[in-house]
């Protein structure tokens, strides 16, 4: 055991084993990697209490699922919530009930299903090992506002493990150059049908993918109306595999197209369905940036993040500039250089987070082949 202070919390932790940082290890322990993923939550938890109804004195609740040693639990109690740590493992609720113990926290040993279909709580946080799929239907019933999620099962999600992918999350899951974005719409895609079965409507207001995990935030709404609303942003995308056209069509059965409608291929692959709606509400994602502070360790990694996160046009898919430059046997410009060429041409285009060069645009592959030939 060892004592860390992360946000300017104190806490004790047990340091990580082998295989824990990349996700490949369920041990109770600090994995190090996953402080961007706190450091947002906890600017994501100061930016919704800002949100909340202002007449509203009571402090919000906060339960994190799947706490491990509790780490995330003791920040989000220093941010003033009330907080409970739920876990199935003895030696986790031990640990976590001593990283509470100077809050007024609480932590419990119990599955996060039965605690979660027995009690709500207005902030869910689920970050288990591996996927959320088995706690989805516990967790948004028992979400009152703001449900935040976690998977690290990336290669089922992008299509990687195609198999596993659609038997979990229910959907069929394409492994293409947008890999990342293929894996946060097919997570997207799977909790918003769990929510709709209940009634219950989410909407994404911040996302990101970061290295080995997605990661969701997502405004809860008990209403049936709403839930139709959600269920109307799910659909497919159509994506050519020897020319890189996609395009999309909304409905939850797909209409996938006989030939690739730019270079007439056959070689046109159907993914979903996917949530093909915004990934994050841009003004609360710019009020998410304004919380972060210079005492958080990844605090100038997530200000990048959330920068180009609300700036991101939020349509799908994105496009890779590398991958697109070897498809047409030209070399790669700079990537400022790249856009700029784009919104030159009358294109809507920005950077997107999921990689260095990869970006989003309103046009075509035609389109942004046309738009970018002066940069050979």
């Amino acid at each position: 055991m060892t004592e860390i202070t992360e946000g300017g919390v104190t806490v004790t932790v047990e340091e990580a084993r082998d295989g824990a940082s990349d996700g490949t290890s369920d041990a109770v322990f600090y994995n190090p990697e996953m402080e961007l993923n706190r450091d947002v939550t906890v600017a994501v938890l100061r930016a919704h209490a800002d949100r909340r109804e202002p007449h509203r004195e009571e402090r919000a609740t906060y339960v994190d699922a799947t706490a491990a040693s509790g780490v995330r639990a003791a920040r989000a109690a220093a941010e003033g919530y009330t907080v409970t740590a739920a876990d199935v493992d003895p030696d986790a609720v031990a640990l976590a009930r001593e990283n509470l113990a100077d809050t007024d926290g609480e932590a419990v040993h119990r599955d996060a299903n039965a605690l979660l279909h027995e009690s709500s709580f207005d902030v869910v946080d689920l970050d288990p090992y591996g996927s959320p799929v088995p706690f989805a239907d516990a967790a948004v019933r028992g979400t009152r506002e703001l449900l935040c999620v976690t998977a690290t099962d990336t290669a089922p999600l992008c299509g990687a493990h195609f198999e596993s992918g659609r038997r979990r999350y229910r959907t069929t899951p394409r492994n293409t150059e947008y890999h990342p974005e293929m894996g946060l719409r097919v997570l997207l895609s799977a909790l918003a049908r769990t929510a709709a079965k209940h009634d219950v409507a989410v909407e994404p207001v911040c996302s990101h993918v970061s290295r080995h995990y997605v990661r969701t935030y997502l405004a809860v709404d008990h209403s049936a109306t709403r839930a139709n609303e959600t269920v109307a942003q799910l659909g497919h995308v159509h994506h050519c595999q020897d020319c890189l056209f996609r395009e999309h069509d909304h409905g939850l059965l797909a209409d996938a197209p006989d030939a690739c409608p730019n270079c007439e291929g056959n070689r046109v692959v159907t993914a979903g369905p996917l949530w093909l709606g915004e990934i994050a509400d841009s003004g609360f994602t710019e009020a998410v940036h304004a919380e972060i502070t210079d005492d958080m360790g990844e605090a100038a990694r997530a200000r990048r993040l959330l920068d180009t996160v609300a700036t991101e046009l939020g349509r799908p898919t994105h496009y890779d500039q590398h991958r697109l430059c070897e498809l047409w046997g030209r070399p790669a410009s700079g990537m400022a250089e790249f856009v700029a060429a784009l919104r030159d041409a009358g294109h809507a285009a920005t950077r997107a987070h999921y990689s260095g060069t990869a970006f989003e645009t309103d046009a075509d592959v035609a389109e942004i082949r046309a738009a970018t030939a002066h940069l050979d």
